[in-house]
């Protein structure tokens, strides 16, 4: 370096140096950390210096709906909770009489002769007496069956009735009537498609869960595939809830709400192998059959003593049918009010791209000035308006005419 470029930069460099100097004895002022020693740990007060944070932000509409949402749920829960109780059964099993198609009943080699199973449901409280409602298939042919309240109270039940053709049953339990938190019944007559269901119970023994979702459907009937072989159903179970609110096992028996806490129906089946597929009985068919449960320990319902399956366009086709809707009898039952009252199952069976099709049977399409339109129909008219020895009047279809034929309902057999 020249003396010129001393002179000029000289002061400059000696500057710089000095500034070096001062910064390594007191720190880093960029970073706020010392250059040599320990690192001293950081404050929140530095990092509010240094990091900002800027939420994502949402009209206030929409936060007081979402709180609104959460408020719901959080206020259902609180009031119907309580209400809701933990089942464990036991039961001795006789293995010669397991179904291998049904879960939880592997056909295993070398099982003793008898053994005890344990099982887990959920139920709820409807009056101040002790009486509860569940399934039938939790507490079916129960030795021992074992309540817990939402508080861990735990006594023992007894179960007064039980209906497996609609999957209901009734237990009670000796508690004091002060200590008791009953549910409020609602109307499943006014339901619709797209409102909001809420699911309490004991999803794999978890006490207290809830979960929410929509009603997906109404008007599905059981046996239903593989949910036929959990519920053992040997009759349909008409006019089932389908929700997307989870539902597993340890659920069946509680209680499925609507928005303000009402029980909308009880949570029965689930389809294991497709999810947001769950299905309840109505809370209506359990005010109609429940009160028997109690008093009876049964439920005697009507009975056709047929068969049968909806009217396609196959079914048209090959019949001829004037009309394209209706109930098809496939079977009559010997000796059961349809073959006392003459109607006729199929008698012939066809061979239809690829596939067996029975035809040939009476085709009902009216009961009692009511509109068949699939087989379903039956079920529900007479569930909801005849009873044992009621004489109802049927429209039906035989050999390409209309006809009107007169039955009187027998009591299906038990």
């Amino acid at each position: 370096m020249n003396v010129n470029m001393r002179r000029r930069f000289g002061p400059v460099l000696l500057a710089v140096l000095l500034g070096l100097l001062a910064t390594s004895l007191a720190g880093c002022g960029v970073c706020g950390l010392p250059l040599f020693g320990r690192l001293p740990s950081p404050t929140p007060t530095a990092l509010r210096e240094y990091v900002v944070i800027t939420p994502t932000p949402l009209p206030p509409e929409l936060v007081l709906e979402a709180d609104a949402e959460e408020q719901l749920l959080i206020n259902v829960y609180k009031r119907v909770n309580p209400a809701v109780v933990n089942i464990r059964v036991v039961k001795l099993v006789d293995s010669e009489g397991l179904h291998p198609e049904v879960p939880g009943f592997p056909d295993l080699p070398g099982l003793p002769e008898e053994f005890y199973q344990r099982g887990v449901g959920s139920g709820f409280v409807i009056d101040t007496v002790g009486h509860i409602v569940t399934n039938n298939h939790v507490v079916e042919q129960a030795d021992e069956v074992q309540v817990t309240f939402h508080d861990g109270r735990m006594v023992r039940a007894e179960v007064i009735g039980t209906d497996p053709d609609s999957d209901l049953a009734v237990i009670k339990v000796d508690v004091p009537g002060t200590a008791l938190h009953a549910v409020e019944l609602g109307d499943s007559d006014t339901l619709q498609i797209g409102q909001r269901a809420i699911a309490l119970g004991n999803p794999f023994g978890l006490r207290g869960t809830l979960t929410t979702g929509i009603i997906s459907a109404l008007g599905r009937s059981l046996p239903l595939g593989r949910a036929s072989a959990v519920l053992g159903a040997r009759f349909s179970i008409p006019e089932l809830i389908q929700t997307d609110a989870a539902i597993n096992p340890g659920n069946s028996g509680g209680p499925l709400l609507d928005s303000q806490g009402r029980v909308i129906g009880v949570n029965t089946a689930y389809d294991p192998e497709v999810s947001g597929v769950g299905f309840a009985v109505p809370v209506n068919t359990v005010q109609r059959v429940v009160p028997k449960l109690i008093a009876d320990g049964h439920y005697d319902y009507p009975w056709f003593g047929i068969s049968g399956t909806d009217v396609s366009l196959d079914i048209v086709e090959e019949m001829d049918l004037p009309v394209q809707h209706g109930a098809l009898v496939l079977q009559v039952t010997p000796g059961g009010p349809a073959e006392r009252a003459g109607l006729r199952g199929s008698d012939t069976t066809v061979e239809r791209k690829g596939q067996e099709l029975e035809i040939g049977g009476d085709v009902i399409i009216g009961i009692d000035g009511h509109k068949v339109q699939q087989f379903e129909d039956i079920l529900v008219y007479i569930l909801r308006y005849a009873e044992v020895g009621q004489e109802v009047d049927l429209t039906i279809i035989r050999d390409g005419r209309e006809q009107s034929v007169k039955l009187t309902l027998g009591e299906r057999p038990r």
